[in-house]
């Protein structure tokens, strides 16, 4: 018998073994097409993206409904570890992740929405480096639970991207400001300062150096704004797309009565079939509105914060799902994204421009022509300074909710924040927010802390005494005035006379 050959290329034996090709990283192009399946980047949304992959941080100001998220979740995508989304909009964080998940990226949430055991469950999926982008407010960092399971996460993957949504709510001097954002920064240095991009659609140039500010992050030097791009500085960027939306028609309409408003409100949901949405300031005059509309015969969904929660869900699928005019309060449209609505109006003049201009950019994301109209009635005036002063506990108030809150513990805890209110608000107004605003600048400070156990809200614990920053009159002067002058602007954009586009343009520095 022959013995075995030593030859390895003789007749019958085996091919040579094929050297494979080592794969090639995703490639961001790859990503939005096979993922998100998007052909190609629109406006600077790739310059943003290569900036973000490159480590560098980026504040973008684009209008809504231009593609903001995919500027940092393709960087997700394409960088090695867990991207953590700051947004204040519980009902967008299930629809972004939902809409993730069924993509196949591995994306969730952890809210106050989920029940302890869900969010116990997402916490060790954490933990265990299991969660690619992971979307929170930022109350949530103050939950000792979530942040042993992302000091895990960052030791077992590594946390390598910080996306901040709606990040006006950062600067005490934007329209929309939210106490719990004014810690992001300590937070973003707790995570390691990680690369991070900050996104809104509405941003003065005040507010923008503020978001800088907050951040730890040097502001570029110059920009070149509108041009998505500007100079780098300390690899940080902002691309300011400008806030032109060509499609969107914008008009006044000056009124002296509710009769006038409702004409206007019919002629121009006439003009323009299909979806609208026309926002009041106050519920009460909504209501009004929806009678008024009864009695024509013209069908109409009401949505506003005296609706229960299963109401106000009810009302948002079949405003999705149709061509609906919806009355409501401004809180209707966050985290609504349908392409389609033709009409906005105001029947009741905004707080401020910053407002005014998030809340029509939600029309005509399709595309296709929409109309948005203010309905400008002076004596609305007096309801926004309302607003105003509702909103803005002074050093005074301060005094007054922390003597309550050390000297009648028993009673707030027996009777809760109505009984609060009672003591510290003149019983004759309506709607005054300085209580929930005070309380959240409290625990902001340390001053306070809810008690554990998932009670009611109310329930408080003081831990510490009231800062110098609450006790200065100066200060919350300053704050006021910046609210009224923002109420002003709004008045100054009712009266121009020229290029309502224009006038948008040169509020936000973009011209």
């Amino acid at each position: 018998m022959a013995e075995p050959s030593d030859r390895r290329d003789g007749p019958g034996s085996p091919e040579p073994t094929a050297i494979l090709p080592i794969p090639m990283p995703p490639t961001p192009a790859s990503i939005l097409r096979e993922t998100f399946g998007h052909a190609g980047f629109q406006g600077m949304q790739e310059d943003v993206v290569q900036h973000v992959i490159a480590g560098g941080h980026a504040l973008v100001l684009s209008p809504t409904g231009s593609g903001k998220s995919i500027c940092y979740q393709v960087p997700a995508l394409a960088l090695p570890g867990m991207t953590i989304v700051l947004s204040p909009l519980i009902a967008l964080m299930k629809d972004q992740v939902d809409a993730l998940r069924a993509k196949g990226v591995a994306a969730t949430f952890i809210n106050s929405s989920l029940d302890r055991q869900a969010r116990e469950s997402r916490s060790r999926d954490v933990a265990e480096g299991k969660v690619k982008l992971l979307y929170v407010t930022p109350e949530r960092f103050r939950k000792e639970a979530f942040r042993e399971a992302v000091t895990a996460a960052r030791q077992r993957v590594g946390i390598s991207l910080l996306a901040i949504d709606e990040a006006h709510c950062i600067s005490q001097w934007g329209h929309d400001f939210r106490p719990d954002y004014s810690r992001v920064g300590q937070w973003r240095d707790w995570l390691g300062n990680p690369t991070t991009i900050a996104l809104t659609a509405t941003a003065t140039p005040q507010v923008q150096d503020d978001i800088f500010a907050q951040l730890n992050l040097t502001p570029p030097a110059a920009d070149a704004a509108g041009q998505g791009g500007g100079s780098n500085s300390g690899g940080v960027r902002r691309f300011n797309r400008g806030i032109d939306r060509p499609n969107l028609s914008l008009e006044l309409h000056e009124t002296w009565s509710d009769e006038e408003k409702l004409e206007a409100i019919l002629e121009r949901t006439a003009r323009l079939p299909g979806s609208g949405i026309v926002y009041f300031t106050l519920i009460k005059t909504l209501e009004r509105f929806s009678d008024l509309l009864a009695a024509r015969n013209v069908e109409h969904l009401c949505y506003h914060g005296k609706l229960d929660a299963r109401r106000r869900r009810q009302v948002q699928d079949t405003f999705m799902q149709g061509d609906e005019i919806v009355l409501a309060t401004n809180a209707f449209g966050m985290g609504i994204d349908k392409a389609d609505i033709r009409t906005i109006t105001h029947a009741e003049i905004p707080g401020s421009v910053e407002s005014y201009y998030q809340e029509i950019g939600r029309s005509g994301r399709d595309g296709q022509p929409a109309l948005c109209t203010l309905l400008y009635d002076e004596r609305d005036l007096l309801t926004q300074m309302d607003f105003i002063r509702w909103t803005n506990p002074d050093a005074d108030y301060y005094e007054r909710l922390y003597h309550h809150l050390a000297h009648d513990a028993e009673s707030i805890q027996a009777f809760g924040l109505d009984w609060l209110r009672e003591k510290l608000h003149d019983r004759r107004r309506g709607f005054d927010g300085r209580l929930d605003t005070a309380l959240a600048m409290l625990e902001r400070h340390g001053v306070i802390q809810a008690e554990q156990h998932e009670l009611p809200r109310g329930h408080y614990e003081l831990v510490g005494t009231l800062p110098e920053a609450l006790r200065d009159a100066d200060r919350f002067a300053e704050k006021l005035e910046a609210d009224q002058l923002r109420l002003y602007d709004m008045v100054e954009y009712a009266k121009h006379a020229g290029d309502r586009k224009a006038f948008f343009n040169r509020y936000f520095g973009c011209g």
